[in-house]
């Protein structure tokens, strides 16, 4: 047997190392750079949040009505409000609220419109059709109304206001699910679980939603800055989280009404909102380029 020289640099029985879709999709996405800094800035917000008592320079609820309205300064930095309150403080606790409302509904939703679509698109035939119709009526009702009827009729609840944003934001979830699996469920992975007696639920739970995570994830981070829009409306409008408890939406609405004489009241708290909103679409955007399977060709 005649002896094969290798060319220079190449050692015998290597192989090439390859990487999984998502570590290709973590590389893409640490390249975007307006994805890691809407990363960063929202990691730098959820530190904030965590760690707000620690860091508040004044009490949640603690006036100074000698200071009413006071511009910023060195001892206020975002000025105070009305009320004397320091407005830095406020907006930081207003950020645990609107941010837990964003995660925390988003949650709901996904959590109902993952199972919903997976089901639905699994089972097919009629079942299908009925729970599809279902959401085709469901997307007909205007249901923010139905949020300020719930929020009325039972009253201004923070877990109720959790659970009523979360159920306006499922439907979307639930035809994205169904959609990747209908192409998932006719591949031969599924097909083998079946051949062999994996049960519908396991096949459903352990196969077909973790192979549907990629658009889910794109879409969630898009959710929250919906919720917490949605939140921050019913708050100006006067139904959500109760004083003195505040959320950015009710601090907007609070400096809407000095806007011509204290504008950093209004000013501040919008600044956190919108920074918030375009971090989290920044990130929405990098995620769906990263896990766009088109993009790893690239």
């Amino acid at each position: 047997m005649s002896n094969t020289t290798l060319p220079e640099g190449i050692k015998p029985h290597e192989e090439e190392v390859g990487t999984s879709l998502y570590k290709d999709a973590w590389y893409r996405l640490l390249k975007n750079k307006f994805a890691v800094l809407g990363a960063s800035i929202l990691i730098l917000e959820l530190i904030l949040c965590l760690i707000t008592p620690w860091v508040a320079p004044y009490g949640f609820e603690t006036q100074n009505l000698e200071l009413t309205l006071a511009k910023p300064s060195w001892i206020h930095w975002f000025g105070t409000d009305n009320l004397g309150r320091d407005l830095f403080t406020r907006i930081l606790y207003g950020g645990r609220i609107s941010i837990t409302v964003g995660l925390l509904a988003s949650l709901v939703s996904v959590v109902v419109g993952v199972i919903y679509g997976a089901v639905s698109g699994f089972i097919g035939g009629k079942t299908d059709n009925i729970l599809m119709r279902l959401v085709d009526i469901l997307y007909a009702l205007p249901f923010i109304f139905l949020v300020i009827i719930l929020m009325v009729y039972f009253g201004r609840n923070i877990l109720l206001l959790f659970l009523a944003l979360g159920l306006t934001q499922w439907l979307t979830m639930a035809r994205i699910v169904r959609g990747q699996v209908i192409s998932l469920k006719h591949k031969e992975f599924i097909e083998a679980a079946k051949s062999i007696g994996v049960k519908t639920r396991f096949i459903i739970l352990r196969h077909l939603i973790p192979n549907a995570l990629g658009p889910v994830i794109v879409y969630l981070t898009l959710t929250v800055p919906a919720v917490i829009l949605e939140e921050a409306f019913l708050s100006f409008l006067g139904l959500g989280v109760q004083a003195p408890m505040a959320s950015w939406g009710t601090l907007i609405s609070s400096g809407v009404e000095v806007m011509e004489i204290a504008p950093w009241v209004l000013f501040f708290p919008a600044l956190m909102l919108s920074a918030t909103l375009f971090s989290l679409n920044f990130l929405g955007d990098g995620l769906r380029d990263a896990l766009d399977p088109k993009g790893a060709k690239d």
